[in-house]
């Protein structure tokens, strides 16, 4: 990070900013004047990278996008190397580029006039001033009632600050005004009500989509320069996660965020300042999550490559995309050097990628991943991917379900933060099929969480569930075939490759399952399996119905009959609005109607059905950490209806199970003894005789 903000570049005044070029009605015979030329300037001001990006447009479609690092002289004139192309290759074959700056007395009157290669006559396109900042983008922050959304932070009020550090009071929108962005905040900024959560106040992924369709103003299946912030208290999972970012619904990604307030970065842990300590964090974890909506990896996570620049990992970097508790030592070394910026490589991406990679809604999120230039280091890990099944051969229409297991092989205790697995924050998993390109698998949420560290002794093992299936791609794993799937896991020391898994996926068996295949291989479909289910997404539970219904002896009808059961065995509040009603024609949502439902009776026998009816199945499909989480689930469902008895069973059930399925012993035993505390005790008759 050696560019810091400075007048710099041979005497530059406030050049850097957007030029832009359109053509007059009668182009002439120049061809170059007929096309549209935009510039990316990028010589001072805040963090400057010294390149410049350019933006050709011929016609509607035809379109060119060129980057080139910069070198001044005393007269502003920029010149540089032209080292990134991408788009139509019928134009454009110029290796450099010359920028002269006209700075004017006002930034109305400045302009630049750009040369192409280096010919001896070659093009020059005078493009005027348009703008300081490269793109717009909207920020909305929608906030549960009750939490305080963290939008800004005094960077001085703890003590703990690098020496020099600017004192100001600084913004999320200042923070990406920074990068390059003309940031507007919304002005639909509403409270979210708390019913959305559910019985249990708490949010989890399901519902945090349902919010975003009916809260952010902005919300549309398709690209845009918008972002939706969400904030509340907690997820589901409890307060080891501190932020998540998820995509919208549809194929549209990386529009939502969302901040849990009263999760771990609220805990001060004995510092000084508790109050600045606590909101600097959440100030923190916001432009963090913020910047995936950008497509920006975590710091560790570079070298797994792009498809439009190389990176490398940035370990220790004092960056937004960085977690403070992950450099050497630990988030008070981190906040000691940390100047609220971005590293220099995120910046150049923000700035100067094309605009679909960095755009909401647009590429996927960490687009065009793969494994060939990761960085094996000798971590003493192994890393394997397998199913639980003695062959890796799936049904047509069958959710996949697979399973990390990751191995200390050293002698001496390895040290395992797992949040990084359970979260899927340093999880990269790639699908590939022969003569097709390999594609990453995308969850469709991203978490951020506190870390949870384990030690692990040699040749012991933590273990974590997947579900690669469908994803931000749409369903990766559906059509019948062979498929290899492989895992990269970016640790502190290195990053682990697994093992090569290959799996196949059987072709239909009936027409019947030919017919279903296009509702089943659909976005909701896809999430309401992922999410265990979905008290929103109507079409969806339409489709699982028909499945149960037309498919019951098939593994997808077990999947579809688990996925129905589960949202209906809890109780749930849910916002309604008259028809033709929405948040936004109801100003502070006066006119919606919380409504309170309360668990179907019968649901919980239902879901037992799913589960325990054929138990064996059930555990292979649904893989063996899916399956205990889900029985343990059901076990409470009973426990807190005072049904102990049913309770037990369903412990035994899944204990028996997994002996037969040679699962770990300490696992089987875990089992026996919750099942052994769950069983109602036997009352011992007394004897009521009479001595004679």
């Amino acid at each position: 990070m050696a560019n810091e903000e400075c007048e710099c570049g041979g005497g530059t005044r406030g050049l850097s900013g957007l030029y832009r070029f359109v053509p007059f009605e009668e182009p002439g015979e120049q061809l170059w004047r007929a096309w549209t030329h935009e510039l990316r300037l990028d010589v001072d001001g805040h963090f400057p990278q010294m390149a410049a990006s350019g933006t050709i447009t011929a016609g509607v479609s035809q379109r060119r996008h060129w980057i080139a690092n910069l070198t001044p002289d005393e007269d502003s004139v920029f010149q540089g190397v032209v080292w990134f192309v991408n788009g139509d290759q019928g134009f454009f074959p110029f290796e450099q580029v010359a920028i002269a700056v006209s700075a004017g007395t006002t930034p109305e009157t400045r302009s630049v006039a750009i040369t192409y290669g280096a010919a001896e006559e070659p093009p020059v396109i005078e493009a005027p001033f348009i703008s300081a900042h490269f793109r717009p983008v909207e920020f909305e922050h929608d906030a549960v009632e009750g939490v305080d959304a963290v939008l800004s932070v005094e960077t001085c009020a703890h003590p703990n600050h690098p020496e020099g550090l600017p004192c100001e009071e600084l913004t999320l929108e200042e923070v990406y005004r920074r990068v390059g962005f003309d940031v507007t905040r919304s002005t639909n900024d509403q409270p979210v009500p708390l019913a959305g959560a559910g019985i249990d106040q708490r949010w989890d992924d399901a519902e945090m989509h349902d919010a975003m369709q009916s809260f952010w103003s902005r919300f549309t299946d398709a690209p845009q320069w918008a972002l939706w912030v969400f904030w509340a208290a907690l997820h589901r999972t409890g307060r080891s996660l501190g932020g998540i970012m998820f995509d919208d619904i549809g194929p549209n990604h990386r529009q939502g965020t969302a901040i849990f307030a009263d999760s771990f970065i609220a805990d001060a842990d004995g510092d000084a300042n508790p109050e600045e300590w606590v909101r600097r964090m959440r100030f923190w974890t916001a432009a963090h999550e913020m910047g995936h909506a950008f497509n920006l990896a975590h710091s560790w996570q570079k070298s797994l490559g792009t498809g439009w620049i190389p990176l490398t990992d940035e370990p220790e970097a004092r960056s937004f995309m960085n977690y403070p508790f992950r450099v050497q030592g630990d988030e008070p070394a981190f906040f000691a050097d940390f100047r609220y910026r971005f590293s220099d490589s995120e910046l150049l991406f923000m700035r100067h990628a094309p605009e679909q990679f960095v755009q909401m809604g647009n590429a996927d999120w960490f687009d065009d991943h793969g494994f060939s230039q990761v960085r094996r280091n000798d971590t003493g890990l192994r890393l394997e991917v397998r199913a639980n099944r003695e062959r890796p051969v799936f049904e047509f229409l069958e959710p996949v379900r697979l399973e990390l297991k990751l191995t200390n092989t050293r002698r001496a205790p390895a040290t395992v933060d797992r949040s990084t697995l359970d979260n899927g924050g340093a999880v990269t998993l790639v699908v590939s099929r022969k003569a097709a390109p390999a594609r990453q698998w995308h969850s469709y949420a991203e978490y951020s969480a506190e870390p949870r560290y384990e030690v692990l002794e040699r040749n012991e093992s933590l273990y974590v569930a997947l579900d690669p299936s469908s994803g931000l791609n749409g369903w990766d794993l559906a059509e019948p075939g062979a498929y290899q799937v492989q895992v990269a896991l970016a640790l502190p020391g290195g990053t682990v490759v697994s093992n090569a898994l290959w799996l196949t996926v059987g072709v239909p068996t009936s027409t019947e399952e030919q017919r279903l295949a296009q509702d089943v291989f659909t976005e909701d479909v896809g999430r309401t399996l992922a999410f265990g289910g979905s008290r929103f997404l109507d079409g969806a539970n339409d489709t699982l119905r028909e499945v149960v219904e037309r498919l019951p002896e098939r593994r997808v009808g077990m999947h579809a009959k688990y996925a129905l059961a589960r949202p209906e065995a809890r109780s749930f509040k849910r916002l309604e609005f008259e028809e033709g009603q929405t948040p936004f024609t109801n100003a502070a949502a006066a006119d919606g109607r919380v409504t309170t439902g309360r668990a179907k009776s019968g649901a919980a026998d239902a879901l037992s059905s799913a589960l325990l009816a054929d138990p064996d199945t059930a555990a292979e499909t649904l893989g063996h950490i899916g399956y205990e989480h889900s029985v343990d689930e059901l076990t409470e469902l009973y426990v807190n209806k005072g049904d102990d008895r049913a309770a037990a069973r369903c412990q035994a059930s899944m204990g028996k199970v997994f002996e037969s399925r040679g699962v770990l012993k300490k696992v089987v035993d875990r089992i026996e003894r919750r099942s052994a505390r769950l069983a109602p005790k036997r009352r011992t008759r007394k004897s009521t005789s009479k001595a004679k």
